[in-house]
């Protein structure tokens, strides 16, 4: 059995018992203040066997400051980095970070992006592993180098151009995945502009979980997400945040219900605020 979406403690030590090999946990923790944070983090204690993946580093590409806080890495470079790290192209992949699984959805929109489909964010992450009495590890060993391949383009993404036509047309539903106060224009720390594209409605990405850090049951999302976005198809829909990362959570989510591949607008909130020109909205949505 493959999993694609969401995949729970229970069913990941189940599948290693049948066939260790089978599966390749990665590590994903960060902190957007302090890049340091995810390796010693992981050094500290991780799930055993697991590989630690850089967002910056590993999955980020290269920043011009006009394209957002977390530019899309070549797809050269996330085969060089899965094969690094041990991944085949017949392997489940199993991705977690300390608990929100924000980062973890990016890594794996990523690997879908790159055409491998067997990869799932562990519900709940670390928290929820050692709420299960899970043991962690400090033993960092690497792996054999892996095959992972390029299999050619699995997650569509949408350009600032689009967006800013899409503001006069409004042909499509702009999901913005902040907090609902950086949505407003108030509290911003991490851009240099406060507010929001015109028109998009705000879906704060910590309202897809229970107070435990795991996602909420499927009926209670589907309905949450169908009050936001009525019946429009996935592909009627743009997805963003501030920098193209906990975007990947909704988008997690649309996966898991069945709803669709909406496009993620990777520069987000970060590329839109740096544009000259770029329309912004204030307050909350209308």
């Amino acid at each position: 059995m493959t999993y694609q979406s969401l995949i729970s403690v229970d069913q990941l030590n189940r599948l290693a018992r049948e066939n260790e090999r089978a599966v390749v946990v990665l590590d994903a923790s960060h902190d957007l203040f302090d890049p340091a944070f995810g390796r010693s983090a992981y050094e500290a204690g991780h799930l055993p066997g697991a590989q630690f993946v850089a967002l910056d580093q590993d999955m980020g590409g290269h920043k011009t400051g006009h394209n957002g806080r977390h530019p899309l890495p070549t797809r050269e470079q996330v085969v060089e980095v899965m094969r690094r790290l041990g991944v085949n192209d017949d392997q489940q992949v199993v991705v977690y970070d300390q608990c929100e699984g924000s980062f973890a959805s990016r890594v794996w929109w990523t690997l879908r992006w790159m055409g491998h489909h067997q990869v799932a964010v562990l519900d709940g992450g670390l928290k929820a592993w050692q709420a299960n009495g899970r043991p962690l590890s400090q033993v960092c060993t690497a792996l054999p180098a892996g095959n992972f391949s390029d299999r050619g383009q699995g997650m569509p993404t949408v350009t600032y151009e689009e967006v800013l036509k899409n503001v006069s047309a409004q042909a499509r539903l702009v999901m913005d995945a902040r907090a609902e106060d950086r949505f407003r224009g108030e509290n911003e720390t991490l851009d240099p502009i406060g507010g929001h594209i015109p028109g998009a409605v705000n879906r704060f990405y910590k309202h897809n979980l229970n107070a435990d850090g795991t996602f909420k049951t499927p009926e209670q999302l589907k309905a949450e997400f169908e009050a936001m976005i009525g019946q429009r198809p996935a592909d009627n829909l743009i997805m963003q945040c501030g920098s193209g990362v906990s975007a990947c959570h909704n988008l997690l989510v649309l996966d898991m219900l069945g709803l669709g591949l909406a496009p993620l607008y990777i520069g987000s909130w970060s590329e839109w605020c740096s544009r000259e020109g770029s329309p912004i909205a204030t307050g909350a949505a209308l």
